[in-house]
């Protein structure tokens, strides 16, 4: 039995976490932004409580709760850390940490899978990397797939028929244009069907959009609206062998600036044959993740954007650690 966190009103303010009990290195190169560690303590004016597994937690006032991801200095996922190792800064106010939890729970996914005419010569290795990720399935999860090429179309709505997704992914073929950002709002729009509290997307593509009718900025406001976290492969040719588009030349940063703004993480891959192994190190992040819970001190209800910040006290003995996470979210505006 799993843990789950239920309550009547909730921001879950998604950062991607991988920390679990005993230090444990995973090798996993990844590009993002570290935020500072720190050395000093906090007070507490009440101890955090500790999310125990099979242990339902119900809350009747708002609570914020926040995805972590730590790593040392060779970019390995770190794990072992506890919730006295975190501060959470909102709108640069502290705040106070009063809910902990590290259990694999269930996960809503949406993967948006590349079938434009640029993919031909990688979509192979594609599939396997997406295949590769639905293996690392626990049962109560659930998936569902957008693919795009010209346009963007849910080829599966939620499912936990892992079988079902692999036959429509082998079954696809690659031709056309990139629709890149219309997919992504597909994606997000259909994970308002999701059951599950904890949400993410895999975007598998060669990057770039050139058909797509939202723009960059409406995908930016909308993932930073969503509770879900992004994460992208970005199959890319050596920068020497791209073309020249506007497009192709701008892929790399387009789907990194999107997940990072959601707390996830987007890896660059060169060598298609690193695909599958790149799929499942995904997978067991998201199987792996600290939820830190906070009660905001600032109680309007206002629509803004808060700012938010992670940072670390790092046990003594480890070398310095980063810490990556979504840097803010929507309050409620009720």
């Amino acid at each position: 039995m799993k843990s789950s966190l239920a309550a009547t009103r909730v921001f879950f303010v998604p950062f991607i976490s991988l920390l679990l009990f005993g230090i444990v290195i995973w090798n996993f190169p990844v590009v993002a932004i570290a935020q500072s560690a720190i050395p000093d303590d906090v007070k507490r004016d009440t101890p955090g409580q500790v999310i125990k597994q099979g242990q339902s937690l119900h809350i009747d006032v708002d609570l914020a709760l926040v995805n972590v991801t730590v790593t040392d200095p060779y970019n390995r996922l770190v794990t072992g850390l506890d919730l006295d190792n975190f501060r959470i800064f909102e709108s640069n106010v502290e705040q106070e940490i009063q809910y902990f939890s590290s259990e694999d729970v269930p996960i809503s996914i949406g993967v948006i899978f590349d079938l434009s005419g640029s993919m031909a010569n990688k979509v192979g290795k594609a599939r396997e990397a997406a295949l590769q990720f639905f293996k690392t399935a626990n049962p109560q999860d659930e998936f569902f797939l957008v693919s795009f090429n010209d346009r963007a179309e849910v080829m599966s709505t939620f499912t936990s028929n892992v079988e079902d997704l692999q036959s429509r992914i082998l079954s696809a073929s690659a031709k056309g244009r990139t629709a890149l950002l219309d997919a992504i709002y597909l994606g997000l729009n259909e994970m308002r069907n999701a059951q599950n509290a904890k949400r993410a997307l895999l975007i598998i593509s060669d990057g770039g959009d050139n058909n797509s009718r939202y723009s960059e900025k409406d995908i930016k406001r909308l993932v930073r609206e969503a509770d879900t976290q992004l994460y992208s492969v970005g199959i890319f040719d050596p920068f020497e062998y791209r073309s020249r588009t506007p497009e192709e030349l701008s892929g790399p940063s387009l789907l990194t600036e999107v997940t990072e703004l959601t707390g996830g993480r987007a890896f660059t891959v060169e060598n298609v044959n690193e695909l599958p192994d790149i799929a499942t190190k995904i997978g067991a992040e998201l199987r792996n993740q600290y939820i830190l819970g906070y009660h905001p001190s600032n109680k309007s209800h206002d629509a803004r954007w808060r700012k938010i910040k992670i940072k670390l006290r790092a046990p003594k003995g480890l070398p310095p650690l980063s810490v990556y996470a979504k840097t803010g979210y929507y309050a409620p505006s009720l």
